[in-house]
């Protein structure tokens, strides 16, 4: 095909500047790309905004598909690797129902007619392998921390199923994990996995939406949305995601209107098959003040938990700190780290750094007697934190002056049972152990009985005046 005839076959533009700068394929795609290039002006500023989308050219596709022609390939590199999120908010925002945007050169596109550009059979967009800058670059725009990768986190087996899940999900390896919900306690990894999956995706698809951000967040711009008459706008950036990731979804609690917003967000997204991932500091079912109708989507997916790691894992997870922050420890003291620090990775990291640093200002190595003397805080409540379900079942068998042996026993008397959902209650608020360990501990019972002596429990706090003294009196006797 000669210059000639491409430049025939070109769609005509029936709206076109005088300066040449900003082209539409059609009178509605005027209107939309006004909006859009408003927009996008104030996100990336008039002068990149001219340099690059200047001579720009926009089709807006019946299937929520837009495609952006440019002059030549410096043109679309540039603009996939920086300016790509910011144009799909833009779009999303703007023209309701789009979800996708393509960056096309112009040479390219003219040897499709207008039809094979708007047809699912046209041919496949060349995807341009991104270099790590900006892939990370493109994940800071989408929430992510680039800092929290697959390759930067410890498996253990307190967290080789939840971290195989969200493989799975990053992956695409599996289809049923939507939505896929990670709970478990603070700094156990949570946020790790959930930034891992968006960063995962990203890298295979960089043309993909993803946004991550908390729900504390999720609900102060639906409240300010609300202030400013701007729903609709809020409604389309989340809705049209192809990833959402929210963290900490327990902060939904007691927010009827927020409830009531994420549920329609949440089922626009699942109806559309795109990927929903929740963390939460506690299962779903355990989420008091929340409706009923949320908590079943919540269980609807894949469910995982993460529980505090193994002493050979946490030995693991100082050592592979200490190669990335390039610092030297003594191996007895990060034997002693891992021995006593056993709540979470985040004080067992924050210990390090601690330690760490101490070295480096003190410019010499430090032993084991030193190292206690400076996390004597952290050692302090570490110890008042090992509690074990064993000491739970002595302390309630004492108070509520029953046999030990009736903690584990199959026998239902009011006398006996409620003392053993008493036990149950603090076993789940007062350690780290999953349902199912709680539930064999006490004779074998299974993770429903658990979770139905704990409501019970909590229902009861509200009822007996002197429960709660009682409760109150084993923990202080528990930490002591």
């Amino acid at each position: 095909m000669n210059r000639k005839n491409q430049e025939t076959e070109m769609p005509k533009p029936l709206v076109e500047r005088a300066d040449h700068k900003e082209t539409c394929f059609s009178d509605d795609g005027a209107g939309e790309w006004q909006r859009i290039s408003n927009s996008l002006r104030k996100s990336i500023g008039s002068d990149a905004f001219q340099r690059w989308f200047g001579v720009a050219t926009w089709h807006s596709a019946s299937n929520g598909e837009g495609i952006v022609t440019v002059p030549g390939e410096i043109h679309q590199v540039w603009i996939e690797t920086n300016y790509l999120p910011e144009l799909m908010m833009a779009a999303s925002e703007e023209c309701e129902g789009m979800h996708h945007v393509k960056i096309m050169v112009a040479e390219r596109a003219s040897d499709f007619s207008d039809e094979n550009i708007l047809s699912d059979n046209a041919p496949p967009e060349i995807r341009i392998e991104l270099p790590s800058d900006m892939l990370e670059k493109r994940a800071k725009a989408a929430g992510l921390n680039p800092d929290y990768t697959f390759n930067k986190f410890v498996v253990g087996s307190n967290s080789q199923f939840a971290h195989a899940a969200c493989e799975a999900v990053a992956t695409k390896t599996c289809v049923g994990y939507n939505p896929l919900f990670i709970h478990g306690g603070s700094g156990l990894g949570k946020t790790h996995l959930m930034h891992a999956i968006g960063q995962e995706i990203l890298r295979r698809r960089p043309d993909a939406r993803v946004i991550y951000l908390t729900c504390e967040r999720f609900t102060n711009e639906f409240i300010e949305a609300i202030r400013k008459g701007d729903i609709e706008k809020f409604r389309r950036r989340y809705r049209s995601s192809d990833v959402l990731l929210i963290d900490d979804v327990q902060f939904l609690a007691g927010k009827e209107r927020s409830q009531e917003e994420f549920f329609h967000t949440f089922n626009t997204l699942l109806d559309g098959r795109n990927q929903v991932v929740l963390t939460s500091d506690r299962p779903a079912c355990e989420i008091k003040s929340i409706e009923p109708r949320l908590i079943s989507r919540f269980e609807c997916g894949l469910a995982v938990e993460l529980q505090p790691p193994q002493l050979e894992t946490r030995m693991a997870i100082l050592k592979k700190k200490s190669l990335e922050w390039k610092v030297s420890v003594d191996e007895n003291v990060l034997n002693f780290l891992a021995e006593k620090i056993r709540s979470n990775v985040r004080r067992l990291e924050g210990a390090l750094v601690r330690v760490a640093t101490f070295a480096s200002l003190a410019g010499e190595s430090v032993s084991v007697e030193k190292v206690e003397y400076l996390l004597r805080d952290f050692i302090q409540e570490e110890a008042s934190r090992q509690v074990s379900i064993d000491g739970i079942q002595r302390a309630v068998a004492e108070v509520f002056d029953v046999r030990m042996a009736d903690m584990i026993s199959r026998r239902r008397p009011a006398s006996i049972a409620f003392p053993r959902q008493v036990a149950m209650y603090l076993s789940r608020s007062l350690t780290h152990s999953s349902l199912m360990e709680i539930g064999e501990s006490f004779g074998g019972r299974d993770h429903g009985t658990v979770i139905h002596a704990c409501k019970k429990v909590s229902s009861e706090l509200n009822k007996q005046p002197g429960l709660k003294e009682r409760i109150e009196r084993i923990e202080s006797q528990l930490k002591r």
